[in-house]
């Protein structure tokens, strides 16, 4: 279990990383500040694009950091 928790633990600083680096810029850690979110319908059709839920579409971090 110690690979396990190693990889876990290197994962959320990733992430905390990631948040960091996010609120420094002032945009959203889901969407990356573009205000919506990208999720394939299949490998062989279009991409469908839905507005990001972690910031409303504002691509802010505050707003973000409102709805956590």
């Amino acid at each position: 279990m110690g690979l396990l928790n190693s990889f876990n633990q290197w994962k959320e600083s990733r992430y905390q990383n990631h948040v960091s680096n996010m609120k420094e810029q002032g945009k959203c850690p889901d969407c990356e500040g573009r205000g919506y979110t990208v999720y394939p319908y299949n490998e062989f059709a279009y991409f469908n694009s839905f507005e990001c839920p972690g910031c409303q579409g504002s691509g802010h971090y505050a707003d973000w950091e409102e709805m956590q």
